[in-house]
């Protein structure tokens, strides 16, 4: 592994379910830098379509004093930390390139308008909570209707035989590095994605065209505890998985005018 790798590639267990739209990329990229000593930027270049929009670069080429995003923006290359964080994020601009280039052109649009603030403004919030920690759920009505109800009990356990119908993509890089080491309270930000899509090349394009800024800035994801999925953690098939409610939390109630 190269010299600056500080994280545990051979810790990723690609049998996890929700690997499983990253697997066929990922895999072999981890296995070049546990095998042939790459840099992550070099491992992911490699790995990037001719006509790509970015390239891979290390951390040492942003310059002091420049924004990230603004960075991405003005130049098309992505500084790369030789870590699990900086691969995954490598990962989701390789599998949804034309999304993360409208997150990018968001974020700097707004930097470029605001300047750099210690608090970002409600759509930079919004487009790094999506890019963070964001899932792209396909699934019938009837189960977005009890997850927006925040009624546990009827989306995992009364309707459980419909998440066969369903289909829950992860898009969050730092949520993606997190599930390495995973945990029951980990929570996705959940966009609502057509059910009748097939191919992540066609769910990249259409959410490029979703993020607009009017509808963005007021956060439209619903929040998921990603490992109460059926089929994702053997430890939500047991009675009373679903009853704590530190991690199952009811919807809040609408604030008394």
């Amino acid at each position: 592994m190269a010299a600056g790798v500080s994280q545990p590639f051979d810790a990723i267990d690609w049998s996890a379910p929700w690997l499983a739209p990253w697997r066929a990329l990922g895999q072999p990229l981890a296995q070049q830098l546990l095998q042939d000593d790459p840099s992550v930027h070099q491992a992911l270049q490699t790995a990037a379509p001719q006509g790509a929009p970015v390239v891979f670069v290390p951390q040492s080429a942003l310059p002091e004093g420049t924004a990230y995003e603004q960075y991405i923006w003005d130049t098309r290359r992505v500084p790369t930390r030789d870590n699990l964080h900086d691969f995954f994020n490598g990962l989701v601009w390789l599998q949804f390139p034309r999304t993360k280039r409208r997150l990018n052109q968001l974020q700097a649009q707004a930097i470029a308008a605001d300047g750099v603030q210690a608090v970002r403004g409600p759509l930079r919030d919004a487009v790094t909570v999506f890019d963070e920690n964001g899932a792209l759920l396909q699934a019938p009505d009837a189960l977005w209707d009890a997850l927006r109800a925040r009624d546990w009990q009827r989306l995992f356990i009364d309707l459980r035989p419909l998440w066969a119908q369903a289909r829950l993509v992860l898009f969050g890089h730092a949520l993606l590095e997190k599930l390495v080491s995973p945990r029951k309270p980990m929570v996705a930000h959940v966009f609502h994605a057509p059910i009748a899509m097939n191919s992540i090349a066609d769910v990249d394009g259409w959410l490029a065209d979703q993020v607009e800024a009017s509808a963005w800035s007021s956060k439209p994801f619903t929040p998921l505890p990603v490992l109460g999925v059926p089929g994702w953690w053997p430890a939500n098939e047991a009675p009373g998985f679903y009853d704590d409610a530190q991690v199952f939390r009811p919807l809040r109630a609408a604030p008394v005018p």
